[in-house]
């Protein structure tokens, strides 16, 4: 019996080892079957979904922290069709608060397109408007008797980010704007765009709640610190408005710069635009260039390129400040007939008088004095021609005729020198006559003060386009035209600074041909003249109270310049140069 319950056993023993074998050896097959992978697919597809996390946008502030363009949460407003049980509540309560067509939402949500089972009602709602919504419809569930099933069951939220502008147009030139696809345009906003919206993430995340612990997070984007001083660009902004109502000036343009290093610490122009409303961009500009003229729309700037022509002459040793000629009112250059802007003859001058009395038949024979290969040469290297490299989107390179092209004639050469059939930007001539306030060295202008990523602070250095003019003729040139500005008593002058600077005047052309009643009226100017701290550009298209720079730009520049030196603490000449004897 005992020998027939161990046969048995063996029996049993080695059937059961077979099946086990036969199971290990059918696993190993489905393992490495191409079957295998699908399971393991569709294995991965039920633990774990693909999913791309965006970072938030980086913030802008000004050099002293006030918050310029930040982000704030937006909601979508839906609804989820398999739930919802009364349409008519939601129309009415979503028609109610958010002022939208209640037959619209009622036909949206009972007739909605095929095999949809979600439909957005609108989107980018304020919060708080959507805060109403939760609170109706939590109230309304809470008295239902049929619980969940009634009232605004159905309507959902769903919340994601929207760029804010809290100063609404302040700076807008400057700052540009996001659209809602999260896209910067114009200024700053599109100039690092890359590095502002950060690199979204993708990645496998658990459809399991518990490991939630495994969800990657995005970094946020780069937060960038501008130049920009928040307080004199909204002073800045304001005078020039009021400029343009006081001189009954088409549009206007007032940037404010370090000649040192090339801060911007202010930069206004007209017309403006409210950035949260980005929509309306097409109902304030007519061109993209009209976004910020500063740096995209170049003009004839008239008679303040005189600085540079002056700069010309003496660095190449064409003329000195003691320089004399008799002035007769007209010369020939190319076989054309030049004249001073008033037709006059102003008799024997020297070079502090020509820039004094701004006198184009002067600026024709010193440029006729250097010949046309040294002008154009140094004009080139001011830079005249060629974009100036500041980070903001849209700059426009200006146009400098030189000889071999196709339109420039033997005139140009004396034109050219008073600023007339020579375009550039704002921007460019600051850069230009950086040179001359600061010791011969040119700046590049930039708004980018510094960067902040994951913590840390990462300064912009200054940045320099070369040593156009050296230092002697810089100190000599800008002392040259401070004595200028003190002897025919200017409208710029600022009480208690010594400043340096120079109007502008330039018909506009209209129809191929000069217009006398039609200017842009310019001013450059800068200071202390020891120590310039603050440079300063103004322009003011087609004014109507007078066509002079020197009446309209020139006071608008002594006012901004009073409002500089209050705002950024500078003491008055007098003070700082005993602070520096003790």
């Amino acid at each position: 019996m005992r020998e027939q319950y161990a046969r048995r056993t063996q029996v049993l023993t080695a059937i059961m080892s077979l099946a086990a074998i036969a199971i290990i050896m059918q696993m190993i097959r489905i393992q490495n079957s191409p079957e295998a992978d699908i399971f393991r697919e569709r294995a991965s597809n039920y633990a774990y979904e693909l999913h791309t996390f965006y970072p938030d946008r980086g913030e802008i502030y000004d050099r002293n922290g006030h918050l310029l363009a930040g982000n704030k949460s937006v909601y979508e407003i839906g609804v989820d069709l398999s739930i919802a049980k009364d349409p008519q509540a939601i129309a009415f309560a979503v028609s109610n608060e958010l002022n939208i067509d209640y037959a619209k939402i009622l036909d949206g949500i009972q007739n909605p397109p095929p095999g949809l089972s979600y439909i957005v009602i609108a989107d980018y709602i304020e919060a708080q408007k959507a805060t109403n919504l939760r609170q109706l419809k939590k109230g309304l569930q809470a008295q239902s008797a049929e619980g969940v099933l009634g009232g605004l069951t159905g309507l959902e939220f769903k919340s994601h980010p929207q760029r804010s502008y809290p100063e609404d147009s302040l700076a807008s030139n400057i700052i540009g704007f996001v659209n809602r696809e999260g896209r910067g345009y114009f200024g700053v906003e599109e100039k690092y765009d890359l590095i502002l919206a950060g690199n979204p993430v993708q990645a496998l995340v658990p459809t399991d709640p518990n490991k939630a612990y495994d969800i990657p997070r995005a970094l946020n984007g780069t937060t960038l610190v501008l130049t920009i001083n928040r307080d004199l660009q909204a002073a800045t902004e304001q005078i020039l408005d009021e400029s343009l109502d006081t001189y009954g000036a088409k549009r206007g343009t007032i940037v404010i710069m370090d000649p040192r290093n090339g801060e911007v610490l202010a930069m206004a122009s007209t017309p403006r635009m409210n950035l949260n409303e980005f929509w309306k961009y097409g109902d304030t500009y007519d061109t993209a260039s009209d976004f910020n003229p500063p740096v995209s729309r170049p003009y004839e700037p008239g008679s303040v390129i005189k600085i540079l022509t002056m700069a010309a002459a003496l660095d190449s040793g064409a003329v000195s400040p003691e320089t004399s000629y008799l002035d007769t009112g007209s010369i020939l250059v190319g076989g054309v007939k030049i004249q001073n802007w008033d037709q006059s003859p102003w008799g024997e001058q020297n070079m502090v008088g020509c820039l004094q009395h701004s006198l184009n038949v002067c600026m024709a024979m010193i440029s006729e004095r250097m010949g046309a290969a040294t002008f154009y040469n140094y004009m080139d290297n001011f830079g005249f021609g060629h974009l100036t490299g500041v980070d903001l989107s849209g700059e426009a390179a200006g146009r400098l005729k030189i000889p071999g092209d196709s339109d420039w004639y033997p005139v140009d050469l004396g034109t050219n020198a008073f600023g007339q059939g020579v375009t550039v930007t704002p921007i460019q001539m600051m850069m230009a006559a950086s040179s001359v306030a600061n010791k011969g060295r040119m700046v590049i202008p930039h708004t980018l003060f510094a960067m902040v990523r994951d913590g840390r602070e990462y300064n912009a250095p200054a940045q320099y386009a070369g040593s156009p003019i050296s230092q002697q003729t810089a100190d000599t040139l800008s002392n040259m035209l401070a004595v200028s500005l003190e002897s025919e008593a200017s409208l710029a002058l600022v009480p208690g600074y010594r400043v340096a600077g120079k109007t502008g005047t330039a018909q506009i052309p209209v129809d191929g041909f000069y217009d006398a009643t039609q200017t842009n009226t310019s001013f450059i100017g800068w200071g202390p003249v020891d120590d310039p701290r603050f440079m300063i550009y103004v322009w003011l298209e087609r004014p109507t109270s007078s066509i002079w720079g020197s009446e309209v730009a020139a006071p608008v520049f002594s006012e901004v310049a009073q409002k500089t030196v209050l705002l950024l603490d500078i003491p008055p000449d007098s003070i700082r140069q005993q602070l520096v004897a003790k």
